[in-house]
């Protein structure tokens, strides 16, 4: 081991289990420890035995890792109880897990009034729990609660606190910024003054992102000596969340020039697994994500597809490919040729530039944009739009005519109920088809009435499902005859993702138009005959 050396311990299972609107099953944790393992993280925390069903199901089976060290989460002893006899310890020890993480109280103010116990006892308390669990498992980490609040407060009992589970055998001494209200300077002051005690590669930094410096504050302690970085994939947590791994992970091995598990190799799964968790969640992904998101690497004004065109270094800060992203040209009533262009090569479209069609199709999306249309969020309706106009897409199906009814009522058990119910006639494979369909909601009804219809002469539609719909009233001074806009998001079984857009008065025929994108990108991309 070299002084350059960092190690990532991953919270994912348990701190952003915290996150609202989070709920991981034992089957979710198996899936994304198995990826933080592909990946190449030093330490996987799968959760507090004892605390939860789900947390006990994960460690009676937990994933076999191949890199990571599995690690199990705990306090430290209750007061009145030695070690030995804590269940909770017992907990921690009984799991398969090769590492314990302990949590105890340093900041003097919480063993005063949520503990109630004299402070000599708090220090005990830490120092008999990792002796104990040291004995047991192959390393054992102490989460120092509220350290930075508790070194504000009494530096020389803060110091104690830690130097008490170091003495008893901890191999990492984790500080921790708990609600996250640390500011890097303090970070950086603190740390250089507990490295001065305890070695630098026996510290690590675990924040909290209440003031939006979780990141900041974990480089400022790597930068001043310590070597563990604690932290959740996509900044998962309770509040605001917990220091970001996605951003951290790139930048420590990218830019700071730090030794890491972590191979050039591995880092090419980034994007990858932050969507990933993101889908498991069936959260939609953050489009602004650095590194990782579709606007991390995405150019809207010409002067800059331009300028990226002749140096990628104008206006990207490292290459997308080395954290498996790619650049991505918007194309919006902002572009010129150059963007157009750009987003041609994307996709696999040779157009000279002096085809007089290139400038007519430029005025077209400009035009289209005025009318409410946004291709800068809607990839696929744009390169649907420009294969039209340049080289044409197939008519896989032809619309007749759909009617969507929507009914509320009583139902037998005296609940009231809306149901929703499309009928759509498409020509399609030589003939005429009429189906009938109910869904949850009048847009559902009819993409499952649409599905219905094709999926005898399309079976590559059978993995595609909607994951994102929004709608946007353009125009809300026209109250119920407003202008909408419809985005829909959609993504097959490989994993692969696009969006499409419609305009209409009417937020039906809004939604069928981008649902018609969808499916036609879909089969096109596919390479299905029409």
């Amino acid at each position: 081991m070299t002084d350059n050396r960092v190690y990532f311990y991953d919270t994912t299972l348990r701190d952003g289990a915290q996150t609202q609107g989070v709920d991981f099953t034992a089957a979710d944790k198996v899936a994304i420890a198995a990826e933080l393992d592909r990946l190449g993280i030093d330490y996987i925390e799968g959760g507090w035995p004892g605390a939860n069903p789900t947390d006990d199901a994960f460690f009676a089976d937990p994933p076999k890792l191949s890199r990571a060290r599995l690690t199990a989460f705990g306090m430290t002893r209750r007061p009145g109880r030695s070690a030995a006899n804590d269940p909770g310890l017992q907990a921690l020890v009984a799991t398969p897990a090769q590492a314990v993480c302990l949590v105890g109280k340093t900041w003097d103010f919480h063993v005063d009034v949520a503990l109630g116990i004299e402070r000599a006892e708090n220090i005990d308390m830490i120092a008999d729990s990792v002796a104990m669990v040291s004995g047991r498992v192959a390393e054992v980490l102490f989460d120092a609660e509220h350290f930075f609040d508790g070194y504000k407060a009494n530096r020389a009992y803060a110091l104690d606190c830690i130097k008490a589970a170091h003495e008893a055998g901890a191999r990492w001494i984790v500080l921790c910024d708990t609600n996250g209200g640390t500011l890097p300077h303090e970070v950086e002051g603190i740390v250089g003054e507990v490295v001065k005690m305890i070695p630098g590669s026996h510290i690590g930094i675990h924040c909290h992102n209440d003031t939006d410096n979780a990141a900041a504050n974990s480089l400022a302690a790597i930068r001043t000596g310590a070597r563990q970085i604690q932290g959740s994939l996509n900044g998962l947590g309770e509040r605001c969340g917990n220091a970001n791994l996605v951003s951290l992970i790139p930048t420590v091995v990218l830019k700071m020039g730090f030794e890491t598990s972590i191979t050039a190799e591995d880092l090419r799964r980034l994007t990858h697994l932050s969507r990933l968790v993101d889908e498991r969640l069936n959260r939609a992904p953050a489009r602004n994500a650095p590194y990782v998101g579709e606007s991390a690497f995405a150019h809207k004004g010409g002067l800059h597809v331009s300028a990226v065109e002749k140096d990628p270094r104008s206006y990207e800060h490292l290459d997308p490919a080395l954290v498996g992203n790619r650049r991505h040209v918007v194309v919006s009533d902002q572009a010129g040729r150059a963007s157009i262009l750009a987003r041609f090569r994307e996709i696999g479209l040779e157009v000279d530039a002096d085809d007089p069609k290139l400038g007519e199709l430029v005025e077209l999306v400009k035009a289209r944009e005025h009318d409410g249309y946004a291709y800068d969020g809607a990839e696929a309706s744009f390169e649907l739009l420009a294969r039209r106009a340049l080289d044409g897409v197939p008519e896989y199906f032809k619309l007749i005519s759909f009617r969507v009814i929507d009914e509320r009522r009583w139902n037998a058990k005296g609940a009231l109920v809306t149901l929703s119910e499309a009928t759509i006639k498409i020509e399609v494979a030589g003939g005429k088809v009429t189906t009938v369909a109910e869904g949850n909601g009048p847009v559902n009804a009819l993409d499952n009435a649409l599905r219905k219809a094709l999926a005898p002469a399309f079976p590559q539609l059978a993995d595609v499902r909607l994951v994102d719909y929004k709608v946007r009233i353009l125009t809300p001074d026209e109250g119920t005859k407003a202008m909408t806009r419809v985005m829909i998001e959609s993504v097959d079984g490989r994993g692969a993702r696009w969006s499409t857009v419609g305009v209409s008065t009417n937020v039906i025929n809004a939604s069928y138009n981008a649902l018609h994108d969808s499916i036609t990108y879909k089969l096109f991309r596919a390479g299905a005959k029409a």
